[in-house]
């Protein structure tokens, strides 16, 4: 019985070596008598929807050394630290150690410095070709890039974020050596090539970000201000075309050793940061009130409707006012068209007092506020929108106005996008493809539609209304003679350490055109402008400088005035 138990665990140890382990075996056999050189493979390139090259690589070399196999180890060192112009004691103890067969001498090493590596007598000593990450426009899109760390890994947005498609899978070099590491003479090198990442195509329009990135740079000379933002949506799929954050930086030069500047100036503060958005919200509230009229809810009101000329109301024991005093007739007998021109705060109050918390709050989740947009980019903010059940009539009052609720630049870009399009939500994007480097597409992002949000009735009655605001009201320094541009502004006070801060805003702008059918539209976000700081005065214009841009750029033909 002893014996067949013997022979039976015998045969089963005999098949697991024989199969079930011998690949590992194999591998730990070929790594006892190999040493191998790493093939690093290329990382992906970044264009934008054109074909402009924005991520690329550039050659260099990383030098390794077997220290068994060096035998003039002190005159070796010398050799390479006098050509790498490394500290030779310190080259000369990586040599002497004993804990590794292997060592790398120098990372990123140019190909001058190898020749010269080439034509000295150096047993032991090997290089391999590297690849390192080269930013041909600079700091252009320098927050939405991201940048890559030492060892080519994505650390920071689209970098990051399809790390697992760009990054590529490294090769090997292996060759054959004794115990101690020496080659073996006359020995067969064995080549495991390198899988060279994928390239991703964005949706940027590389035309419009410059254009973009100037005016932002002109804004923040003109208003020194703490920073600037704008976005550029393609209103009819939510493509990304254009995403600035000013001041910006060099991506060949990443402060890497200053984390507290690096991290605020890699931030992508559209995507990643919120804020109050005063009252280029009341897009929002005028939507949600067209749309309920529009279903004969009668609690909204009619697009002829007179709001009181009152410059105050009074919700739970507090105040709401205009910022306009309304002497002498301002504000009187205003329509919803009216109101938005001359962005009167009580109006906008009566809307969301009038809707009720259940029913603009339905609004409020449609367009998607307090939800991520579902952007591909690391680290999108929620915003702020306070629970349903914990809205207080004050809380609603003001929400109908932009405080009370903060959001992200790409959350508001979205939300006014969707309601001027005919209602229609898609999840807004960065990249359009991912493909080889012999065109093989391996993913292509399509339009998705989250949901509708207003009916197109609705749509396109308060896209008319914005018209008016940039013909005749609070946005005239957006306007374009010969074509058709609306918008809405925003002046909004920041917060510090839970209280209003003196003297701080933040300008903004939402504008869009064709008004009768919405293409482009951008958001303007000035945080912290010095002398003036009225939407109107700061932000507008500069929607109007990226309109005429594009204008030129795409070569659009006027088209007459509604």
């Amino acid at each position: 019985m002893a014996v067949t138990f013997l022979f039976c665990f015998l045969c089963a140890r005999f098949f697991y070596v024989q199969v079930i382990w011998s690949e590992e075996l194999g591998y730990r056999a070929l790594d006892q008598w190999t040493r191998e050189i790493p093939i690093v493979a290329k990382r992906g390139q970044i264009t934008d929807r054109n074909g402009v090259v924005l991520a690329d690589n550039t050659t260099a070399y990383t030098v390794f050394a077997r220290s068994n196999a060096v035998k003039e180890k002190e005159a070796t060192a010398g050799l390479l630290a006098q050509t790498l112009g490394l500290d030779k004691d310190a080259v000369y103890e990586k040599l002497t150690k004993k804990k590794a067969s292997e060592i790398t001498v120098a990372k990123k090493v140019d190909k001058e410095a190898v020749a010269r590596l080439a034509q000295l007598p150096l047993e032991g000593v090997y290089y391999s070709r590297d690849n390192v990450r080269f930013y041909p426009k600079g700091d252009a899109l320098c927050q939405v890039m991201g940048f890559t760390s030492t060892d080519n890994v994505g650390t920071t947005g689209v970098e990051k974020y399809y790390n697992e498609y760009l990054a590529g899978k490294n090769g090997e070099l292996l060759y054959e050596t004794d115990l101690v590491g020496i080659e073996i003479e006359d020995s067969v090198a064995a080549y495991l090539p390198a899988e060279n990442g994928y390239n991703v195509q964005l949706t940027i329009d590389y035309g419009i970000q410059e254009i973009v990135e100037s005016t932002m740079e002109k804004v923040y000379e003109t208003y020194s201000p703490e920073a600037a933002q704008c976005i550029v949506l393609d209103v009819e799929n939510f493509e990304v075309l254009a995403l600035a954050n000013y001041p910006s930086y060099d991506l060949n030069e990443v402060p890497r050793n200053d984390a507290e500047l690096l991290n605020a100036l890699s931030r992508n503060r559209l995507i990643c940061d919120i804020y109050e958005p005063g009252s280029t919200f009341k897009i929002i509230t005028s939507a949600a009130n067209i749309e309920e009229y529009m279903r004969g809810n009668t609690k909204a009101f009619s697009p002829n409707y007179v709001f009181s000329s009152s410059r105050t109301r009074y919700v739970d024991g507090t105040t709401v006012k205009c910022w306009s005093n309304h002497a002498n007739g301002k504000h009187s007998n205003q329509t919803l068209a009216e109101a938005l021109n001359t962005s009167c705060n009580p109006c906008f109050t009566d809307i969301a007092m009038s809707l009720g918390t259940e029913t603009f709050y339905q609004y409020l989740s449609a367009f998607g506020f307090g939800q991520k947009t579902g952007i591909d980019y690391s680290g999108e903010a929620y915003g702020l929108l306070l629970a349903e059940n914990a809205v207080r009539g004050c809380d609603l009052a003001r929400i109908g106005f932009g405080q009370t609720v903060a959001v992200s630049g790409i959350q508001l870009a979205c939300a006014a996008a969707s309601a001027v399009n005919g209602g229609y939500y898609y999840t807004p994007r960065l990249v359009k493809k991912i493909y080889a480097e012999d065109g093989y597409v391996v993913k292509e992002t399509k339009a998705e539609l989250k949901n509708r949000t207003v009916s197109e009735e609705a749509s396109k009655l308060l896209a008319q209304m914005l018209e008016g605001v940039v013909k005749d009201g609070s946005g005239k320094k957006a306007y374009i003679e010969g074509y058709r541009v609306a918008g809405k502004t925003g002046t909004a006070q920041t917060f510090q350490d839970g209280h209003i801060a003196v003297g701080k805003y933040i300008s903004s702008f939402v504008g869009f055109f064709p008004a009768d059918k919405p293409k482009y539209l951008t958001l303007v976000v000035v945080n912290e402008p010095q002398g003036a700081y009225y939407g109107s005065v700061v932000a507008a214009p500069c929607a109007k400088e990226i309109f005429e841009g594009i204008i030129s750029l795409k070569n659009i033909p006027p088209r007459a005035q509604a």
